[in-house]
C-alpha cells in the first residue's frame, strides 16, 4: 500500500491503478465492477458495524438501569445508521475527525483491557500454562505445533479483513498534509506523510492484533 500511495497520491486507490491494465472500455467496466464490489463492502461494514453497536447497548447493564426503553435492535440500529449518514452529509474532513477521536478512545480502552490481562497472567502464570495445554489438545492441534501454524493460516483470511483499512488510508490522502513545494503532478510530501500514516496504522494493527488475541 504504500507503493498504492505513491502510484495513486489523489486519493484514487489501486482500482484506479488496475485500470491501466486493461485498454480503454475494458477497463472502465472492469473499475465499475470493482466498484460495485467497494461499495456493497462498503454497505456491509456499516450495517453490522452498527449492528454491533446497537448489540453493546441494549446488552449495557448501565443502559438497563437508565434506558430499559431501548429494547429495539432494529430501530436502534437504523438511529446509528442516521446518524453516520448525517456526519458524512456534515462533510468527510468532519467525519474523519470524529474517526480520530473514537479510535483514539477505542485504542486506549483496548490498551487497558490488554494491560490488565497481562498482569492477572503475570499474578497467575498457571493460566497461560493451561492455555498452552488447551491449545495442543484440541481435536484439530493433536499436540502437532506445526498443525497451530496450520489452523493460523486458514484463519488468515478473517484477519486480512483490517487491510481494507490500508486501503481507506489511501483514499483519504488529498486530507493528507504535503510540503509546501508539493505541485499536483507531483506531491512528494504528500506521498512520503502518506506512507508514515500506513505504515503507522500497520504497527498498530499488528501491537494490539496479537496481545489482544493471546
Amino acid at each position: 500500500y504504500k507503493r498504492v500511495a505513491e502510484r495513486s497520491p489523489h486519493g484514487d486507490g489501486s482500482i484506479s491503478m488496475l485500470e491501466h491494465l486493461l485498454s480503454r472500455w475494458k477497463g472502465k467496466l472492469f473499475v465499475l465492477v470493482l466498484l460495485g464490489f467497494a461499495a456493497t463492502g462498503f454497505i456491509i461494514t456499516i450495517t453490522l458495524s452498527a449492528a454491533d453497536a446497537t448489540a453493546h447497548i441494549i446488552e449495557n447493564p448501565y443502559v438497563h438501569h437508565y434506558a430499559p426503553s431501548l429494547k429495539q435492535p432494529v430501530a436502534l440500529t437504523l438511529i446509528l445508521i442516521a446518524l453516520l449518514g448525517a456526519v458524512f452529509l456534515k462533510g468527510f474532513k468532519e467525519a474523519i475527525g470524529l474517526a480520530v477521536v473514537i479510535v483514539a478512545l477505542y485504542l486506549t480502552l483496548n490498551l487497558i483491557t490488554i494491560t490488565v490481562g497481562f498482569y492477572h497472567i503475570f499474578q497467575h502464570p498457571e493460566v497461560f500454562a493451561n492455555w498452552k495445554n488447551a491449545l495442543l489438545a484440541h481435536p484439530q492441534v493433536r499436540g502437532n505445533v506445526m498443525m497451530v501454524a496450520f489452523v493460523a493460516l486458514f484463519l488468515f483470511p478473517k484477519l486480512a479483513l483490517g487491510l481494507s483499512g490500508s486501503e481507506t488510508g489511501v483514499v483519504v490522502m488529498p486530507l493528507v498534509k504535503g510540503d509546501p513545494g508539493d505541485t499536483a503532478e507531483d506531491p512528494r510530501g504528500r506521498i512520503r506523510n502518506a506512507q508514515k500514516v500506513l505504515t503507522v496504522g500497520a504497527a498498530i494493527m499488528g501491537v494490539f492484533l496479537i496481545p489482544s488475541a493471546l
